[in-house]
């Protein structure tokens, strides 16, 4: 398999970004004056328990983040996981059982269903997505149109759903985009398929000096080069520097197929990817041309939330 993007687990980073929205949830729902309505109807020292149970098919995401997003609100809550991530659960399924103070039980109810609602929902998307394109060669990524603050746990809610993760942030990889492209041209006065050639070329000289042919540099601290085209003509240009990636943006499947044929005759080592305006109607004729990558927006922008509710014991 060619060079890839970094793949996202969950690691103690991931802890830290739910910490993060946890306050931040927090603070939203409770400041200036707490919970005003449990308070007056609880006592303060009860306890009980509660079931999270999933009220549609899904596919399970965020779980290990409960006991991270429970203790933001008390030490004291505690929860036992009946699921796994990744795994494809029916109506009605128990996720796992939170015991503890009632008020604080309340207090996180919200926050934190919207917090699991919304991963489940990224990792449902994508396992159609992922469904939709089976038998074929190619694979689902997705890309940095993500929610602020929430990036690495909504690219590891794609991961769930069986997709596979773009770079996560710009210092990752070298992605030479279309108005890169457009600022060479314009200052080098060259074509679109010439500067588009060009600017692979200088992204190589300074951080693959060896091809250049200067200094040897190694492979593992070489950021992967992937270069964006909207046409035949710039994917040709490019294809003689030999990216690791050519993205192939809002083209057509007749002209996609054409495009890996035109990469199997000139670089085959060359990965293609497919991107721009994706649905799960065109996905499959898409996977279908050959390409090997097709990147989604939508797992990750406006995918549907899913339904989870909170059960008293």
């Amino acid at each position: 398999m060619a060079r890839d993007y970094r793949q996202i687990a969950w690691e103690p980073e991931l802890d830290e970004a739910v910490r993060h929205l946890a306050e931040v949830a927090k603070h939203e729902d409770l400041d200036p004056d707490g919970d005003v309505t449990s308070r007056s109807l609880i006592p303060p020292e009860r306890t009980g328990a509660a079931r999270l149970v999933l009220r549609e098919e899904a596919v399970a995401a965020g779980l290990p983040a409960v006991p991270i997003w429970l203790a933001t609100y008390s030490e004291t809550l505690r929860w036992r996981a009946a699921a796994q991530d990744g795994t494809r659960l029916a109506a009605g399924c128990v996720l796992g059982e939170i015991a503890g103070p009632v008020l604080d039980i309340l207090q996180s109810e919200r926050t934190l269903l919207n917090f699991l609602s919304h991963l489940f929902g990224i990792a449902t998307r994508t396992a159609e997505f992922v469904a939709a394109i089976a038998g074929t060669s190619s694979r689902i990524y997705d890309t940095r149109k993500t929610t602020p603050g929430w990036r690495l746990l909504e690219k590891y809610a794609v991961r769930c759903g069986g997709g596979r993760n773009h770079r996560t942030n710009l210092a990752e990889a070298i992605l030479i985009k279309d108005n890169h492209i457009a600022c060479l041209a314009q200052e080098r006065q060259l074509s679109p398929p010439a500067a588009a050639r060009e600017a692979v070329a200088r992204a190589k000289s300074r951080y693959r000096p060896a091809e250049a042919g200067g200094k040897e540099c190694s492979e593992h601290h070489l950021p992967l080069l992937e270069v964006e085209v909207d046409t035949l003509e710039q994917l040709r240009a490019v294809l003689s520097e030999r990216p690791d990636i050519v993205l192939l943006d809002n083209m057509k499947p007749d002209q996609l197929a054409e495009a890996v044929r035109l990469r199997d005759g000139m670089a085959p080592e060359v990965a293609l990817e497919a991107s721009g305006g994706v649905r799960l109607s065109s996905v499959r004729a898409i996977a279908e041309t050959g390409v090997d990558r097709i990147s989604v927006g939508a797992l990750t922008q406006g995918a549907p939330t899913v339904d989870i509710g909170l059960d008293w014991l």
